[in-house]
């Protein structure tokens, strides 16, 4: 177990390392009515890592001018072999959407953990489906994840279940996960059974059999990788320079004979135990000592004197050799490694250290991301309309939180905005949510519709009508300098307020409760903070959460203390963007939950906006009467002041922290204010001076 932990982590650095080199993109063209300013949010490196070529792009004159003959020998040699549009059926696609269906459980047959997770990984997300009819994607139930012959968790007879599957239709449009295939000693790739023209998504596959734009190359993980979650990447701090204890480390077995052995065994020629410290243990197998050479004792005694984790964490570059299933590539040029680390420049080392953090925690730290990406990986090849770009693959926040059937223009991702150097849009849309009738002038929402209209950003505002009683008629509301715009939510429920509806078009919302007390130097002031913070939210009523030791789980509390974690969205402003994904990336159960409950939405959302950022909200200047103010509207007073309301809320927060496998709040103690706010000067030198009379 401990190897395949090793195997792992090591695998999952080589991976990064590999992507990190081939897989950064081009940056997306501009728009001129965005503007030329730059919003630094997140760092910009001068050397830009080398862009990954596709696999369909390799006919170009450029590809044939940079690719040595033995490369393009084994790509026409593959000619013949399985792509998508020979062994695919996009038909099956066109009807109902990139749909995956996982075949039942048969009665008696055993499921490794590892393979449950993957199952449950899928039929958790947002494609599953539980009718084949609708299905552009076929899982099996059958575990073929090990397919070494000597293993416990191997099954037999997989080749005759497969072929009696009633939809097997020779592998077509099939999606087969692998970690292990072959066995000692010679470790071949065979599955024991005829894959046919069935996808395959494989660990530690060689080049030999890789078919191109149809496989999936995934990383080793062992049965202990957490299913959902998966812990946060070492780099916390940006330390210049960014240079650790060791250059280069490795720890593993050497292989004495058979496969992987020269590799091994070629490695004590530049381990200097200084900084290139690279440890080997010949004790492999039951019969380790028949082929014990001179050097076992020595190697041995070192390789226990060193810890492995703190290896790993005071290592600038991890070693990745190859072991018994890796693909058959030699060992080369290994004297010139220590000359190759060395020569990196710092600022490139950073650049690779904060590139595989980001690459660990978008795809790699949980079974789920591995299966999602390989997923997502697929419907890009299936509905190439509305593939993601490179770009969206290799930056924050990384393609599972980048739906490309939004928009195909970077530049209206908030994420992209600093890449590309373009501003958000100079303009909000209001949406009020409304759950009581109209039966006096005096409600707040009459008040807030004309605060909010007053303000020189205001384009419209939406008025969502989730209230039981008939659509008021127009001449009820005020008149404004802005369109108000009454629609009936659907269904009347919580949910409905973050629906992508059509009529906003500008990519800033401010979501309002119709009992919110703002007014409008307060809402200008907000948005003039959110047009520099456009991927997070930023408003006023602010919430946190801790953890409960005695409880052993999360609470949530509206005290008032010096940090917080959300930002309510009964007045807070976020990207329009957010909508669709909480639309269309949450799954129905935890929609369906805010709704039954008809609470927490703001909650999921503050969940799901620090699991695409990784950063808390935005604090904006508050006045302390706000809490009291809301607890005074008759609309809301029974809500907030209902025991139950609170103890619904504390269980949505460990409901939706399950789903995500992590807490994804951030707390934050930063709150941020107008110039010259409170301090002693002149009422007229201040901006935004009505805030402090209020």
């Amino acid at each position: 177990m401990q190897a395949k932990k090793r195997y792992l982590i090591l695998f999952s650095a080589g991976v990064s390392l590999i992507l990190l080199l081939y897989l950064q993109g081009p940056a997306s063209r501009r728009t001129p009515n965005r503007g030329d300013d730059p919003h630094p949010h997140w760092p910009h490196f001068s050397d830009p890592l080398r862009a990954f070529i596709p696999w369909d792009q390799t006919e170009t004159e450029d590809y044939n001018v940079r690719v040595s003959p033995r490369h393009k020998r084994d790509d026409n040699s593959g000619a013949s072999k399985c792509r998508m549009d020979s062994c695919f059926d996009f038909s099956l696609c066109r009807r109902n959407g990139f749909k995956v269906y996982v075949y039942p459980q048969q009665k008696g047959e055993k499921i490794s953990e590892s393979y449950q997770n993957i199952l449950s990984s899928i039929e958790g997300s947002r494609f599953y489906t539980s009718d084949p009819g609708q299905a552009c994607l076929f899982v099996l139930n059958l575990d073929t994840l090990d397919r070494d012959q000597l293993s416990p968790q191997y099954v037999h007879n997989l080749k005759t279940k497969i072929q009696n599957l009633n939809l097997w239709n020779n592998g077509r449009n099939h999606l087969i996960f692998n970690l292990y295939s072959g066995t000692w000693p010679d470790y071949t790739e065979d599955l024991g059974f005829d894959i046919g023209q069935a996808m395959l998504a494989k660990a530690s596959i060689s080049t030999e059999n890789f078919r191109p734009n149809f496989d999936i190359s995934i990383p080793l993980f062992s049965k202990d990788h957490p299913r959902t979650g998966g812990e946060r990447g070492y780099l916390k701090y940006n330390t210049i320079p960014p240079f650790r204890k060791y250059v280069l480390v490795f720890k593993g077995k050497r292989y004495l004979t058979g496969i992987g052995s020269d590799t091994r065994n070629a490695l004590y020629h530049i381990h200097n135990a200084e900084d290139v410290v690279l440890l080997t243990t010949c004790k492999h197998g039951k019969d380790w000592q028949k082929h014990k050479d001179a050097r076992c004792d020595k190697d041995n005694a070192e390789y226990d004197r060193y810890n492995y984790k703190e290896m790993l964490h005071n290592s600038t570059f991890c070693l990745v050799p190859r072991g018994r299933r890796l693909g058959s590539f030699r060992f080369l040029e290994a004297l010139q490694i220590p000359s190759t680390v060395r020569s990196i420049h710092q600022d490139r080392i950073l650049s690779l250290r904060q590139q595989t953090q980001f690459l660990w925690e978008a795809y790699f730290s949980s079974v789920e991301k591995i299966v999602l990406t390989t997923l997502e990986i697929i419907q890009d090849r299936v509905l190439q309309h509305n593939a993601r770009s490179t770009l969206m693959w290799n930056r924050l926040p990384g393609g599972l939180f980048t739906l490309p059937q939004y928009s195909s223009y970077l530049g209206d991702f908030p994420f992209f905005y600093a890449v590309l150097g373009v501003k958000p849009q100079q303009k909000f849309t209001a949406v009020i949510h409304a759950v009581t009738p109209l039966v006096s002038q005096s409600q707040p929402i009459f008040k807030l519709l004309v605060a909010v209209a007053k303000s020189q950003y205001c384009a419209q505002i939406i008025v969502l009508w989730n209230c039981d009683k008939p659509l008021p008629a127009k001449h009820r509301w005020p008149a404004t300098s802005v369109p108000v715009i009454v629609i009936e939510g659907e269904s009347k429920v919580m949910s409905s307020r973050f629906l992508p509806y059509d009529n906003i078009r500008t990519d800033a919302i401010l979501s309002l409760d119709e009992d919110t007390v703002l007014s409008t130097t307060e809402v200008d002031f907000a948005f003039t903070v959110w047009q520099s913070f456009p991927e997070r939210i930023v408003g006023y009523p602010a919430r946190s959460h801790f953890w409960d030791s005695n409880k052993e789980r999360w609470g949530y509390t509206s005290k008032w203390t010096n940090d917080y974690s959300m930002v309510l969205t009964g007045a807070a402003f976020y990207h329009r963007y957010y909508n669709y994904l909480y639309t269309q990336y949450l799954p129905g159960s935890l929609k369906s939950m805010v709704d039954q409950l008809s609470n927490c939405e703001d909650i999921l959302m503050n969940f799901l906006v620090s699991a695409v950022t990784k950063m808390p909200p935005i604090k904006v200047t508050q006045k302390k009467q706000y809490k009291e103010t809301m607890m005074g509207q008759t609309s809301r007073a029974s809500r907030w002041a209902d025991p139950d309301h609170f103890a619904q809320r504390q269980t949505c927060m460990n409901k939706f922290t399950s789903w995500f496998g992590t807490m994804p709040l951030v707390h934050s103690q930063m709150r941020l204010d107008p110039v010259l706010f409170k301090d002693q000067v002149s009422i007229l030198r201040k901006k935004y001076r009505d805030i402090e009379r209020l």
